[in-house]
């Protein structure tokens, strides 16, 4: 994924999105979880108090559990999060199968919901993990009670100029050819390289963080599955955007039942942030929260913005559906989906701003959009 100003530098970054922190943070813990033909780690953190509803996150590629950490801690008084690593990222081993497609991926959070008997939790996602997300909805509404996705990786006629390279991991080949042209290169510069493209403004990232992400890159570089979960994961993202049909993420975005909150970054350089548009179309009952200075990774970025508008998303669906039993959400959501009509475009409705950012001393502000629901 390159920068038009420099590509020769970020086409050659791998996509490796960098933790924000210690690889267990303060109140986290990281355990693993053994299904049929996968293990999953997962990270949790105790939730404040009892009762609270539970949420599941998934990461995108190259990333792990760890992009949801600065999240987990801001809504730890809200849900009983928790964010598991994908098959062959961050502490999961690779999976027996070597499938890294995008619906293999989605049989991997549905296994561990059904296992844990955690559903319908709130499901969020991230890029890739926003297109497994997507489909998870889509096939198992009785597993989500809400849909959470920052930047998710949709399907574009026209991607960013910066966002192809990551395209070309899929082919084969490529990773090796990276591998033997940047053998020099500090995992210092790698980082670097890495943040320049997933945060609008790297200088957020603080020393200590920078820190955890280098050693947390050098770690995964020394996994010998790392490349090949890479690049065939990768591959299954340009081939679920090559599916038509009822298979279509498209086609599946608009069978979601579940309130959906979608969240974009203006100076995101690998989803585009023309996307928000089509995604407000395609989801029957999504608010937009649009962050202008977020890049890919909105969630570690301004998390309590992120917190923010989810909670606004779980005061609306509480007040409109109540509690929820742990296996009726298809039809609690159904409710919630047909309760309005909307215009073809879906592209009217109320705005708002929502409350000032993690960081002191900055002024940008996220808008916050609800597009009422369609009718079936």
């Amino acid at each position: 994924m390159s920068s038009t100003e420099q590509p020769g530098i970020r086409a050659a970054a791998p996509h490796i999105v960098p933790p924000s922190g210690p690889r267990v943070g303060q109140g986290e813990e990281l355990g693993s979880v053994p299904l049929p033909g996968l293990t999953l780690a997962v990270r949790s953190r105790p939730p404040e108090r009892a009762g609270l509803p539970p949420a599941l996150l998934v990461h995108g590629l190259g990333g792990s559990s760890q992009n949801w950490s600065a999240l987990m801690g801001e809504l730890a008084g809200d849900l009983d999060a928790e964010a598991l690593d994908l098959p062959g990222f961050g502490d999961s081993p690779p999976p027996d199968s070597g499938d890294y497609s995008i619906s293999a991926h989605a049989r991997a959070v549905i296994r561990y919901l059904d296992s844990r008997e955690r559903g319908p939790v709130h499901l969020f996602g991230n890029s890739m993990g926003g297109a497994v997300a997507t489909r998870v909805a889509a096939v198992r509404p009785d597993l989500v009670r809400t849909l959470t996705l920052v930047s998710p990786a949709l399907p574009e006629l026209r991607p960013q100029r910066t966002a192809l390279p990551t395209a070309l991991l899929a082919v084969p080949g490529v990773a090796s050819l990276f591998l033997r042209m940047t053998k020099d290169w500090s995992a210092e510069r790698r980082t670097r390289d890495v943040l320049s493209l997933c945060y609008g403004d790297p200088g957020r990232v603080s020393a200590e963080a920078f820190a955890a992400a280098v050693e947390e890159y050098e770690r995964r570089l020394a996994l010998p599955y790392f490349w090949d979960a890479l690049s065939r994961s990768a591959r299954g993202i340009v081939d679920a955007y090559t599916l038509g049909g009822q298979h279509s993420l498209w086609r599946q975005a608009e069978r979601v039942l579940a309130p959906t909150l979608l969240v974009y970054g203006g100076r995101d350089l690998l989803v585009g942030f023309r996307m928000a548009r089509r995604a407000s179309a395609a989801f029957r009952d999504s608010r937009l929260l649009a962050l202008p200075d977020a890049g890919h990774v909105a969630m570690m970025e301004y998390p309590r913005l992120v917190a923010d508008g989810f909670r606004e998303l779980l005061t609306e669906t509480t007040r409109l559906t109540g509690p929820v039993d742990s296996r009726n959400a298809a039809s609690t959501t159904s409710v919630t989906s047909t309760s309005s009509a909307t215009g073809a475009t879906g592209a009217t409705g109320v705005t708002g701003t929502s409350s000032a950012l993690d960081t002191p001393g900055t002024d940008t502000s996220g808008t916050m959009r609800h597009v009422p629901p369609k009718g079936d």
